[in-house]
């Protein structure tokens, strides 16, 4: 099966923690061609995972829409949404979720048992897939006998087993070396351009980003920006990213500072200001740990 379009307008996530509403998503909209393959770049914190989440059905928005295909996935039934995930997503995580005790070979098959697909038909396709990540030798090694760039291709073709005609990948080279992930991201694309797949991948690399066809950054729940790969160039882009969530860190304390003074001066009720203060605490944290992933001491 084909890629498809998907189309994102005004999407809103609130989630409510004890008496705090944080919002993960403000009103996001975004639209991906069918076959293209794009990566979304921004901080933690910023709505990436959620954004992926309910595209994939496996979150649902407060309000918006999300359109895949003729599938308008926010309007679905709980019994549709299960469907929806089986037929129509595949997911790529960065932790790995392939079952240790089996091959890769029966990894790849077990969501074709899920689907009931018949043994013929499991065989046939597991074979094709492990060509298509360049596996075919490791079929009967289990995770643990394979690289980490490996299992991550193994865990692309289980994505690819039902024939999903978008695939959705969340940090999928998040635990590789830089070579690892450089084949990682390079399978990504050779699968939408030979399967015709459509390919969003959340990533905090730049750098890998720039291998894709078209990137967005996202921020506080909004797309900022749509870039080109040309756009982010090597090996500047890592060096800006860096200083980009420095430079919000260091806003983000002076908003810190001017809320706990407005609330001192009277300027704000007890329940809003801890409401603005848990975000922007929770924004923060966020920046710290993108930094942290990146080699950052701060």
């Amino acid at each position: 099966m084909k890629g498809a379009e998907i189309i994102v307008k005004d999407l809103i996530k609130v989630y409510r923690l004890g008496k705090v509403e944080v919002q993960a998503l403000r009103g996001l909209s975004m639209s991906v061609k069918e076959g293209e393959v794009v990566s979304i770049i921004g901080p933690s914190g910023s709505g990436k995972t959620t954004l992926l989440n309910i595209v994939g059905g496996l979150d649902t928005a407060t309000a918006g829409s999300v359109i895949v295909g003729n599938i308008e996935v926010t309007t679905l039934p709980t019994s549709q949404l299960i469907d929806y995930r089986r037929k129509t997503v595949g997911h790529i995580f960065q932790t790995l979720n392939l079952i240790p005790t089996l091959t890769a070979a029966e990894n790849i098959e077990l969501p074709m048992i899920a689907l009931g697909l018949g043994r013929g038909k499991r065989s046939e396709r597991v074979k094709t897939l492990l060509e298509v990540v360049g596996l075919t030798p490791r079929a009967t090694h289990k995770p643990d006998e394979l690289s980490g760039g490996e299992q991550q291709r193994v865990a692309m073709a289980a994505a690819l087993a039902n024939d999903a005609p978008i695939i959705l990948a969340d940090e999928p080279t998040g635990e590789l070396d830089t070579t690892n992930a450089k084949i990682v991201v390079d399978y990504l694309v050779k699968i939408s351009r030979e399967l015709g797949k459509t390919i969003i991948m959340v990533t905090h690399d730049p750098n890998i980003a720039r291998h894709t066809d078209r990137i967005l950054r996202i921020e506080d729940g909004t797309i900022k920006a749509a870039l080109t790969p040309a756009q982010i160039l090597e090996p500047t882009a890592a060096v800006s990213y860096i200083d980009q969530l420095k430079s919000r860190l260091t806003d983000i304390d002076a908003q810190l500072e001017k809320l706990d003074q407005d609330f001192r001066d009277g300027k704000l009720g007890g329940d809003e200001y801890a409401e603005q203060r848990q975000r922007l605490k929770q924004t923060k944290a966020g920046l710290q740990d993108e930094l942290h992933r990146m080699g950052v001491v701060i």
